[in-house]
């Protein structure tokens, strides 16, 4: 029996797709191997968001090199889209597949087999207007599973290289996400992650059809779904409609991860982000309104070219007025190939070091502030893995992490938690009892 390894570099979708390429290898009559040991087939799945994704990647594939010189050594992923070129060059590899035509890897390493000469299966990814369909009936990790629903992403953004390695928006058909959700749900998940390069836009390419009514279609037709998570969606995105369904919904959950990278309309024009802060804010009050208790995450970019400690404070002040749960901090990093790598006025790195470590602080404040609401709260939870002591732990639906008493049978289980001792990063909380499939697609309204 062939063995293949892999190595997943990167994002959430980059997961699920190693886990889509594992299927294929899967009914082909491989054997799954871990990455370091001596296996027949290398893939190593790239990253290239930034220029450490490139360097990283780069010293992957040479592990694998090293590891077993007669090995197949097949790359694919985002870098491998961008700079095939680059890939190629490096001795050892031997199959280069972009971020499309995964079905055709395992034809191309036969073919490698045969004549011994590297092959770059690389194409022009801005030519593609077709999503991918590629399975993912159940996943390697148990608790959390991820559903592909779009790829692609048609912003342009000046920092932003993923246009160029993923080409643009393209949405997967509705009735193909109902049913792998279904087939998620059969395998025993209780909760689905819908993931893509640009989650929100889903529907965008498409005539009367979109995000809203996707969510409504998984909440009518996939039976004993418990959990829906939008990993990220932009303002924009964030129509009257989508709230809507989300305060109507059962299932979607009181978590949404909103991409701000900078409170500074001067700041945001130079990223040619397409919204303004009064926009955003406008957004976020409908939001909570609509859905009190809701926890907004979000991503921000300190440091871009030419931000003065103005604009770095005008994002530092609508953040905190805003109260997100929780931000994930980036100093800008320059990726070759971008608009704003070009830029004059780069930031200099101590100044940049300086206001990630005051945008940390705010987030880490305002995280806690956030969980304090919940102490003494019951909340719905799904056990993950095992803490240190024994314990369990595992997200709520608004995205605390709780750590409480619990046994190995619970995991992937929906059950009540009290929340006993809020903090940040972890909660403390006890137990209450599992929640029964039959009756309970438990009221939002109600938990709140």
């Amino acid at each position: 029996m062939p063995s293949v390894a892999f190595h997943t570099l990167g994002c959430k979708v980059n997961h699920y797709e190693t886990e889509a390429i594992w299927q294929l290898f899967k009914e082909e009559g491989y054997e799954r191997v871990d990455y370091d040991s001596i296996a027949d087939v290398y893939v190593i799945n790239t990253c290239t968001v930034t220029n450490t994704g490139d360097k990283k990647s780069r010293q992957v594939i040479r592990r694998a090199i090293r590891k077993n010189p007669d090995g197949v050594i097949c790359v694919t992923g985002c870098y491998a889209q961008t700079s095939p070129g680059e890939i190629m060059a490096i001795p050892g590899v031997d199959v280069v597949v972009g971020t499309q035509d995964r079905r055709k890897m395992l034809e191309y390493i036969d073919e490698y087999k045969q004549e011994r000469q590297p092959i770059n299966g690389v194409t022009n990814i801005m030519k593609n207007r077709v999503y991918e369909e590629l399975d993912v009936p159940a996943f390697t990790d148990r608790t959390r599973a991820s559903l592909k629903i779009q790829e692609g992403c048609n912003n342009f953004c000046t920092f932003c290289i993923i246009p160029w390695a993923r080409g643009l928006m393209r949405s997967r058909d509705p009735e193909e996400v109902v049913k792998q959700a279904q087939q998620l749900v059969d395998a025993g998940y209780k909760e689905i992650v819908l993931t893509g390069i640009h989650t929100g836009g889903y529907g965008e390419d498409m005539k009367d059809y979109n995000l809203a009514m996707l969510l409504r279609d998984l909440e009518q037709n996939v039976k004993g779904l418990k959990r829906i998570r939008i990993s990220s969606i932009e303002a924009s995105q964030l129509t009257d409609e989508v709230i809507e369904v989300i305060d109507q919904s059962n299932i979607v959950v009181r978590h949404l991860h909103v991409p701000l990278q900078s409170g500074s309309n001067t700041v945001l024009k130079r990223m040619r982000r397409k919204y303004t802060m009064e926009f955003f804010a406008e957004r976020l009050e409908k939001l909570k309104k609509a859905l009190p208790g809701l926890a907004v995450t979000s991503d921000v970019i300190v440091g871009f070219p030419g931000e003065t400690e103005e604009e770095f404070m005008e994002t530092y002040n609508f953040i905190k007025e805003h109260k997100f749960s929780e931000l994930h901090v980036f100093p800008y990093s320059k990726r070759t190939g971008t608009p704003a790598a070009r830029m004059d006025d780069q930031i200099d790195e101590e100044v940049k070091n300086e206001r990630v470590h005051r945008l940390i602080e705010l987030s880490n404040q305002l995280a806690k502030e956030y969980a304090s609401n919940f102490e003494d709260e019951v909340l719905e939870a799904i056990p993950e893995e095992v803490y240190d002591d024994g314990r369990y732990v595992g997200y709520t639906d608004n995205y605390l992490k709780v750590v409480f008493p619990a046994t190995e049978e619970m995991i992937g289980q929906l059950v009540k938690v009290k929340i006993t001792k809020a903090g940040y990063p972890l909660n403390e909380g006890q137990f209450v009892r599992v929640l029964e499939d039959h009756n309970e697609n438990s009221s939002k309204k109600a938990a709140i």
